[in-house]
């Protein structure tokens, strides 16, 4: 038997432990304050990209359930996966103080 073939239900496996969601298509965000931005979720990150700034926000402990997460660095803190239907976030400024309710597209 040829050993290239005794590897693909290894390939097949591994493949499969990557698990989907490690990795999400960018979402658009609209918020109060005229705030808009792009997010895209990797690993256990958030990157944010928006006509002002972009920012690496990284997993934190928070949020109540599976469908909230809440990602922040030392700038800005946001909570996703908020609101009945989970399309809702909010982003926090600490500094300026400044918080803006927000909502998936």
């Amino acid at each position: 038997m040829n050993k290239r073939w005794c590897l693909w239900p290894l390939v097949a496996v591994l493949a499969g432990c990557a698990g989907p969601g490690a990795r999400s298509g960018p979402q658009s965000w609209r918020c109060e304050h005229g705030i808009d931005f792009r997010v895209r979720f990797v690993d256990d990150s958030a990157l944010l990209e928006g006509p002002r700034t972009s920012e690496v926000l990284f997993r934190d402990a928070g949020g109540q359930g599976p469908q909230q997460s809440v990602y922040s660095n030392a700038k800005m803190r946001a909570e996703f996966g908020l609101g009945a239907q989970g399309r809702e976030a909010l982003l926090s400024y600490p500094a300026l103080p400044l918080k803006a309710r927000c909502v998936r597209d």
